[in-house]
């Protein structure tokens, strides 16, 4: 990609946004040391985290060097992300806030966070200064959902791109450099072990399951070699591509996953049924931190479970008054939730005929919703997305859906991976809603934004996530399609997305009572099938999803109430003139802000749609 912002100042700071949204703000002499700084944060995080070039498509001219390296996970990559955030909170301090431009001040707000965050991640031996940037939490080096072996060979074959020698050479570094990244989390893992921290029996034994099955497999037929392998075949890129990762695999990559197979092992042979991480050292102060990051509030783990038990109550009962309008009324919501659940009727079969067919189903969804967007969003976006299945190989501890985010160069579409170890963990009615959020207008809506009009935003928004508003608007996502009838002749995928949205209200209960009030695993499944009726084997997987990202699941559902309450602010504001999908866009185009931020975002929308009806 080319990126120029030559005159970024008024093309972001002090103007539109985007088509049909200005924020008409007033450009002034300290937005340009600002900019400057912006530019100089971007590069350093960029070169701190040469994965995230690769991902966004920016690993290409100047910055083509990164795309032969993987992030640093060893003390000195710690020491520099530690030194990153200082001196991005030093330099930001050396700004006066006061003498920028509304637009800037919110910008700097949205850095200031995210480098105060990092700070105070600081104070953990497993926190970490760099997730005040990447918003989340990640206590232990290797679990089932985390770690070099469930993320960099489906990066190496997804996001890496092949178009040349030069490519394919800097894939091989890569799998030299997995080798190394293997070695530096196995001394991590030694060095917690040493402490007494490592993820609870249940989450070692799926995780070293993995590991031990990844190793079983031939190296000859492992993607990492397969994947450089078909490509250079198919573009008639010359070389000995295959030997040379054959060697790498069987010579570097699988001594370093048997000595981590060691290490883990011996680790686990230590590990607890606890899944809170309040046992771990200075554990609750951890979880404040932790819901802090996910949830980018100040609300307490006894607040948020409060509001979580409400929300669920409100929920159940507009879900009971679908159900009785269908004629099911025996047994409490969840009960009936259940029984549904278990009719074979509503899964789609559990083999690959039924994968296809589940996967052609989203992509259906996908066109349905495309054509409510214009009376969601005034934004002209063309957001080419991908569906596939979770890869095999990682599938066992992967999360039931998520996004990767198209890349800004264009070379790259948004891919939503859905888990389909099992169909069954999959309701039909429940597929539309999930689309929506991973999809149209959820997530692959939200990056496109970042990727269509990369040119006039700073390059910072699309290396700074925060987890509460990137999920907050998933989740609303979810509610707008129903909003604007999607479900209209569809009762049971309303259900399905009302079921979604009490089980992220259920994620706020289960994820503070494990963290915060000491609940177990078993505790915390059995009270999501009570209430939300999904089957055992899935809300397994969740609760062992949150065990190993404590706060991030309490995202979802504090970001939405975010939303809703600015949006019923701005109704109240302007009145008879306020227009949804104005104020849809911008959220959208406010690149993701910190929850404390986002007010300031939605004052100057207020502001700027009032200065338009006085014009008129």
């Amino acid at each position: 990609m080319t990126y120029t912002r030559r005159d970024f100042l008024l093309a972001t700071l002090a103007a539109t946004a985007a088509p049909g949204l200005a924020f008409a703000d007033t450009a002034t002499p300290a937005d340009a040391t600002f900019t400057k700084l912006l530019d100089d944060i971007a590069e350093e995080v960029l070169r701190l985290s040469p994965t995230s070039a690769t991902s966004l498509g920016l690993d290409k001219g100047e910055r083509a060097a990164l795309k032969a390296k993987l992030d640093d996970i060893s003390p000195a990559g710690d020491a520099a992300w530690e030194a990153e955030v200082k001196s991005i909170h030093a330099r930001l301090r050396a700004i006066d806030r006061k003498a920028l431009s509304a637009a800037a001040q919110t910008r700097y707000d949205t850095i200031a966070y995210a480098a105060e965050s990092g700070i105070a991640g600081l104070r953990f031996p497993f926190g970490g200064a760099a997730s005040g940037f990447n918003g989340g939490t990640a206590p232990f080096p290797v679990t089932q959902q985390d770690g070099a072996l469930t993320r960099i060979p489906e990066f190496l074959d997804s996001q890496h791109s092949i178009a040349n020698a030069a490519d394919a050479e800097a894939y091989i570094e890569r799998l030299a450099a997995m080798a190394r990244m293997l070695d530096q989390e196995t001394a991590r893992i030694a060095g917690q072990s040493a402490k007494g921290i490592m993820p609870p029996d249940f989450i070692c034994r799926t995780a070293l399951g993995q590991l031990q099955n990844f190793r079983k497999t031939a190296a000859a037929d492992q993607k990492l070699v397969t994947s450089i392998s078909d490509r250079t075949q198919k573009q008639n890129i010359a070389g000995d591509w295959h030997a040379r990762a054959l060697k790498l695999v069987e010579g570097s990559v699988y001594p370093a996953l048997e000595r981590q197979i060691a290490a883990f092992s011996q680790a686990a042979a230590k590990a607890t049924d606890v899944a809170g991480v309040h046992r771990l050292p200075d554990g609750a102060a951890y979880y404040e931190w932790a819901l802090r990051l996910g949830t980018s509030t100040n609300r307490s783990a006894k607040e948020i479970h409060a509001i979580g038990l409400e929300q669920n109550k409100q929920l159940q009962a507009r879900i009971d008054a679908i159900l009785k309008k269908q004629g099911i009324t025996q047994g409490t919501v969840g009960q009936r939730l259940l029984a549904l659940s278990k009719d074979p009727q509503r899964f789609y079969a559990d083999d690959d005929k039924g994968r296809e067919e589940l996967i052609a189903y989203c992509n259906e969804r996908v066109l349905a919703v495309r054509k409510l967007m214009p009376q969601i969003s005034h934004l002209d976006l063309k957001v080419p997305l991908q569906i596939k299945r979770v890869p095999t190989d990682i599938e066992a501890g992967a999360p039931l859906g998520y996004m990767n985010f198209a890349s800004l160069d264009g070379s790259r579409p948004a891919i939503y991976y859905i888990n389909l170890k099992s169909t069954t963990l999959w309701p039909k009615s429940e597929i539309a809603t999930l689309t929506a959020h991973e999809g149209l207008p959820g997530h692959a809506w939200q990056g496109a934004y970042l990727a269509e009009h990369h040119g006039e935003l700073p390059l910072i928004s699309s290396l700074v996530g925060f987890n509460a508003f990137v999920e907050g608007w998933a989740l609303y996502a979810e509610q707008l399609v129903d909003e604007f009838g999607l479900y209209a002749n569809d009762p049971f995928s309303q259900i399905g997305y009302l079921q979604a949205q009490q089980f992220r209200a259920c994620r706020l209960v289960v994820d503070t009572g494990m963290h915060a009030m000491q609940w177990t695993r078993e505790q915390a499944i059995r009270f999501l099938v009570e209430n939300t009726g999904r089957g055992q084997q899935a809300m397994t997987s969740e609760i062992d999803r949150y065990t190993v990202s404590p706060g991030q699941a309490c995202g979802y559902k504090m970001g939405h109430n975010e939303i809703l309450r600015q949006r019923e602010r701005a109704k109240a504001a302007l009145g008879g003139k306020f227009d949804l999908a104005g104020f849809n866009d911008a959220l959208v185009s406010s690149c993701g802000v910190p929850l404390t931020v986002l007010p300031s975002v939605i004052d100057r929308y207020i502001a700027t749609q009032r200065a338009k009806q006085q014009k008129t």
